[in-house]
């Protein structure tokens, strides 16, 4: 890997159609437990290397709902084969392998970064991308664009006249998809927009 490999990650976690946990709980970042880490390495030029998609099995919530299949395709029986968090983050750092000096992770907005910080601390859990800069691609692109409105990725697409390709909501699918986007980032923008690691690892 160089230095001008991007690696873009994309979260799926368990949801409720009306927003509320099966314990009655509202639905939050704090019992949304992620089941699908979504990877894609591409260049800054939006070349599409490799990716990965790795599941995780839930714990607190291990029953999906029948709107998170719906929503992003991941079914029951994927998910309990699925490991967890611990053991998917290890599968992930193995498939990366060693990371290089240099070496940038990004997400379409900050959602991702965070919940990924939060649940590896709660689950013990040492991504090892943690230790390296952040970028969020949603500010890079909207800076570039000039667009302003709070849409998500899918008016992004739309905004190059990209049709989704895969199933949205479909972790390395989204994560494939923010590659053919890349191109049209104006990089000039990125020094500012690096994010320190706020994690230890």
């Amino acid at each position: 890997m160089i230095e001008q490999i991007l690696l873009i990650v994309d979260l799926e976690a368990t949801c409720w159609e009306n927003r509320q946990a099966p314990n009655g709980e509202a639905q939050s970042n704090d019992n949304m437990e992620i089941i699908e880490i979504g990877c894609a390495l591409a260049t800054r030029q939006g070349e599409l290397l490799d990716n990965h998609s790795f599941l995780v099995r839930p714990i607190r919530h291990p029953v999906l709902s029948d709107f998170c299949t719906g929503l992003t395709s991941i079914t029951q029986e994927m998910v309990d084969t699925a490991p967890t968090l611990p053991e998917a983050i290890e599968a992930m750092n193995a498939w990366l392998g060693n990371l290089p000096d240099g070496f940038i992770w990004c997400s379409w907005g900050n959602y991702d970064r965070l919940h990924l910080e939060a649940q590896s601390q709660e689950h013990d859990a040492r991504p090892t991308v943690l230790a390296f800069p952040h970028l969020n691609l949603k500010r890079i692109w909207r800076r570039t664009t000039g667009q302003k409105r709070k849409n998500g990725f899918a008016h992004a697409l739309a905004f190059h006249n990209l049709d989704f390709e895969g199933h949205h909501h479909r972790g390395v699918d989204d994560a494939r998809n923010m590659a053919r986007v890349l191109p049209y980032m104006d990089w000039s923008l990125e020094p500012e927009l690096l994010t320190p690691p706020e994690v230890p690892v």
